[in-house]
């Protein structure tokens, strides 16, 4: 089901109401959109791989098991990584039936050289999907609805390359993605600055090429799908201001140093609550790179060396989670306050249950739509450039109930 984007409006998955997002797009689009339900076909079974090089520096595609196989138990609840067929308007009114893609296959062709001509319409076209990193609960979200909405796109071959939240091997297999002659690639960023020669290379060979999640800046010719992270973040963090109490002490958990959306959420943290309530005090604050081991080792030497932490402040979900477990059960720390971003099942869960105080939603499901319609319109001409954002709601222990059940009817929450 592709989502139909007119002008600047855009379908909301969650209330099934257009609003209007943030957008660079022609006005008109080519053909007419599918009807409303419509499956425009599943992907075809593909042929045995080319005899060339894998964009994997091993020679093979990067494993699903972490992005297919993780579930993480919690209290009065299980769940899983998550993946959707039908995760988006329409699912309030009935549960679906989940499935999760392989890795897709390569078919054959090979895109032209030259990106200022008019591009060749085929019969069926490569995309290589190059994941941050399949241990962080995200993006294995986002890695798996890619999969699962490519299935939408009967001409449309999508292999999914884990990049192991390493620059060096997330720059490798840019490069050999190009050198495979891919028709397009969508590429999740671990860290902006450096991927960004790498996607220059990918736009200058005449490939069709999207950032998302996200966006990288500065690359003439190069498309994005993201979500405003210094919205994200400020939701959040305008929230706080009415629940840390006076003179609280806080701990501060980041992502990746240099990437987008650890930068922006944090800078809006910074704008939003830290100026205007100079009474708090941050003990602590470091790296754990959207992993939740690191952060619950953080927070294990954060709670042994200061006795009050009032909140945890996390620019994802994941790791505040993690840093969570660290104090779980220590009486010091009952009632502790946890911000985080992305709305993931297990937050959303922990919000219901009072564990967590509040996330802002990064809808994979939305960020997979648009990925895959943006590459789609890209590859056959509907589009010549695509820069969108998709929403971000706060979610509250007010609220969290929706999401849950939502969830829960696509099957990532079971009880």
């Amino acid at each position: 089901m592709g989502l139909i984007i007119v002008t600047a409006v855009a379908y909301d998955v969650w209330s099934k109401r257009g609003r209007t997002r943030t957008t660079i797009l022609r006005s008109g689009r080519r053909g007419e959109p599918a009807a409303a339900g419509a499956d425009p076909g599943a992907t075809a079974d593909p042929p045995p791989p080319a005899p060339e090089a894998s964009p994997h520096p091993t020679g093979t595609p990067a494993s699903c098991d972490g992005a297919q196989h993780h579930h993480i138990r919690n209290q009065g609840g299980h769940v899983k990584t998550p993946t959707r067929r039908t995760f988006t308007a329409g699912l309030a009114a009935a549960a679906v039936a989940v499935g999760l893609a392989g890795c897709g296959g390569v078919t054959v062709g090979n895109p032209g050289s030259d990106d200022t001509a008019e591009r060749t319409q085929k019969d069926s076209y490569r995309v290589a999907y190059i994941a941050r990193a399949q241990v962080d609960s995200f993006a294995a979200w986002l890695a798996n609805e890619m999969k699962d909405e490519a299935k939408d796109y009967d001409d449309i071959s999508l292999q999914v390359f884990d990049g192991q939240a390493d620059d060096e091997v997330e720059n490798k297999m840019i490069e050999n993605a190009v050198a495979n002659k891919f028709d397009a690639i969508i590429i999740q960023a671990n860290n902006g600055a450096a991927q960004q020669p790498y996607i220059q290379q990918a736009v200058d060979a005449g490939i069709v090429t999207i950032t998302t999640n996200p966006r990288v800046d500065g690359i003439e010719g190069a498309n994005s799908v993201d979500a405003n992270p210094y919205d994200q973040g400020g939701v959040v963090a305008k929230l706080a201001l009415e629940q840390v109490p006076q003179n609280a002490k806080v701990v501060v958990l980041n992502g990746p140093g240099g990437n987008f959306h650890s930068t922006q959420r944090r800078k809006a943290w910074e704008a939003e609550f830290f100026e205007k309530r100079p009474d708090v005090e941050i003990v602590a604050e470091d790296i754990a790179n959207w992993n939740k081991d690191e952060a619950l080792t953080l927070m294990e030497d954060w709670s042994l060396a200061n006795p009050q932490i009032d909140a945890i402040i996390s620019m994802n979900d994941n790791m505040a989670a993690g840093a969570l477990e660290a104090v779980k059960g220590k009486s010091a720390f009952d009632g502790i306050l946890a911000y985080g971003v992305d709305g993931t099942p297990e937050a959303t869960l922990m919000i219901q249950k009072g564990e967590m105080t509040a996330t802002a939603l990064q809808n994979a499901a939305e960020l997979a739509q648009l990925n895959m319609k943006a590459v789609h319109d890209l590859l056959t001409g509907a589009e010549d450039e695509v820069n969108v954002d998709i929403g971000n709601p706060l979610i509250t222990k007010d609220n969290a109930q929706k999401y849950v059940d939502l969830y829960k009817k696509a099957g990532l929450i079971t009880q």
